[in-house]
Formats: C-alpha cells, sequence, structure tokens
C-alpha cells in the first residue's frame, strides 16, 4: 500500500459570502449571505463566550425526540444565494437542521479543480453521494464532465439548480437518482470507467428503494467496487467521512487498499475558521490520492 502522507486540517479559508461568526455550548453561529443563523454541531464541546448569541435570523431547536425545529427572528426568503469564487449556490434551511452547502468542502473543491485544470487533458468524474452538488458544479467549473448521483431526488434536482445558478446548466453532468452502492457496481459490468471519483457517503441513510446505509459496514465494499472504475489513466480519488470518531487514517487505509500502487496517498480534517473566540472548527475527515 503507498505510504500516508498527514495533512493536518485543511481550512476553508476562501469564503466571502460565508463565515462560522462564533461558537459553544454545542452550537455554531454563522452567516450565510446576509442571513444569520444558529445551528448545533456535535463537535463544540467547549462553553460559549458571550451569554447570549446576539443578533441572529434563525435558531435550529433540537427535539428531545429527535428532529427539530427552525425558530425564525424575521420572514426569510424560501431560498438565497451565496457564491464561492466563480461558483454560486443555493441555501435553503431543512428540517433536519442542514442549508444545503457544506462549506469546509470548499478546500476540496480548490485541491481537485486545480489537478483537472492542470490535466489538460478529459476528466470523467463519478461524484457518488453527491447531495447538492457542490463538488459536482466545482469539477464541472474546472472542466471535467461529472456523473452526479444521489439516492434522494430532491438532492439531484438542487444539484441542477447550483449548476444553472454557476452558469453550468448546458455542461456536461449526468444526474442520477440510485443507490450509490448498486450504482457502481452496474458501472462495473457495464464496462465504464473515470479518470476521478469523489465519495462523500453519510454516516447513515437510506436509498430510493428503502436500503439502509451505515457507514461502517458499508465503505469498504464501496471504495473497492467505486476504485475498480477508474481508468488506466486515473487522476484523483477523494473520499470524506464526518462520522465522529473516524479518524483520517483508517480513511487512507481503506483508500489505500484500491488506489493504484504508486501516486500520493494523504490524510486529513477540514474545517472552518471561526471570527471570534480563538479556535477553529473542524467538520470533517478525508483521505485523497492523486497519480
Amino acid at each position: 500500500m503507498n505510504p500516508i502522507s498527514h495533512a493536518g486540517l485543511v481550512l476553508a479559508d476562501g469564503w466571502r459570502d460565508f463565515e462560522v461568526i462564533e461558537t459553544g455550548d454545542g452550537m455554531k453561529k454563522e452567516r450565510w449571505g446576509d442571513v444569520v443563523l444558529v445551528r448545533p454541531d456535535p463537535q463544540v464541546i467547549w462553553p460559549r463566550a458571550s451569554a447570549s448569541w446576539g443578533r441572529c435570523d434563525g435558531i435550529y431547536h433540537r427535539a428531545s425526540s429527535g428532529g427539530g425545529t427552525w425558530e425564525f427572528q424575521r420572514p426569510l426568503p424560501e431560498t438565497w444565494t451565496i457564491s464561492y469564487r466563480n461558483l454560486t449556490f443555493q441555501i435553503r434551511p431543512t428540517n433536519f437542521k442542514h442549508t444545503g452547502l457544506f462549506p469546509e468542502q470548499a478546500a476540496n473543491w480548490d485541491w481537485f479543480s486545480g489537478r483537472i485544470r492542470n490535466a489538460r487533458r478529459e476528466v470523467r468524474v463519478l461524484n457518488l453521494f453527491g447531495y447538492t452538488g457542490g463538488a459536482t458544479v466545482a469539477a464541472a467549473a474546472a472542466g471535467a464532465s461529472v456523473c452526479h448521483v444521489d439516492a434522494a431526488k430532491g438532492m439531484v434536482q438542487w444539484c441542477r439548480e447550483n449548476a444553472a445558478l454557476s452558469g453550468l446548466g448546458e455542461a456536461p453532468v449526468r444526474y442520477l437518482v440510485d443507490d450509490c452502492l448498486k450504482f457502481v457496481e452496474r458501472e462495473q459490468r457495464r464496462g465504464n470507467r473515470y479518470e476521478a471519483i469523489i465519495m462523500d457517503p453519510p454516516s447513515f441513510g437510506r436509498g430510493k428503494n428503502g436500503e439502509v446505509w451505515k457507514l461502517e459496514d458499508g465503505l469498504f465494499r464501496l471504495v473497492a467496487t467505486a476504485a475498480a472504475l477508474l481508468s488506466d489513466l486515473p487522476l484523483f480519488v477523494l473520499l470524506n467521512a464526518y462520522t465522529t470518531g473516524l479518524s483520517p487514517t483508517v480513511l487512507a487505509n481503506i483508500l489505500g487498499h484500491h488506489v493504484p500502487s504508486g501516486g500520493t496517498l494523504s490524510c486529513g480534517e477540514v474545517g472552518l475558521p471561526v471570527t471570534h473566540g480563538g479556535v477553529t472548527l473542524p467538520c470533517g475527515t478525508f483521505a485523497r490520492w492523486e497519480s
């Protein structure tokens, strides 16, 4: 297996339309454009520096039985947009506390976008568990053709809208509503190949036909099956995880079993700077392989 280099904490610090303002007591206060939201974050186990959150437009309250609800302090539009470099994304608070975008992933968008542009050849990207398409839009903007796969029809439609907002409505993107593992198994039988693969699996989820996905049980098989789709001239593989307690080295060990020998295998965390409080917010782990 390729030796693993440890990248440490990689910050997504290039945002202008987004910031983490403050954190504490299991919550984070964020600015999304001109909208300020307060949401839970399981990584925030330190106390809050200030007595109150001050001005905010919405607070998400967890329910004791699971789930939760938003409490809005002023009427907000159903959706609004924020931009990152030349990309534009639609933001919409959901019932599950999310907004439709993981801003920390901009660190990975910058990483693979540079590799796509510098390849100066055809790059076909497979984006599994593509969600609302942050990585899909970034890869397409860098010049790749992308196959975007997610089991949720609404998320795939959201990706289409994000692509259109970024001026990529006619870009070579395939939008597929499918179970990701079943899709890669069929792609293997069909003989389809990709120069790059992005995997962003959830800790837990269900496929469109009710299939249960649990990261610890399914990740090794997923990576093995997906990596078999790499072409003879592979460019990179990116694996993300949000499961608390799953270390970057574990991801790299799994990825290293299945990528070609040679190249560079690295792992680390992605995070966000926090404007007030003197802390950095860790947001997930990753493993990367590049030829």
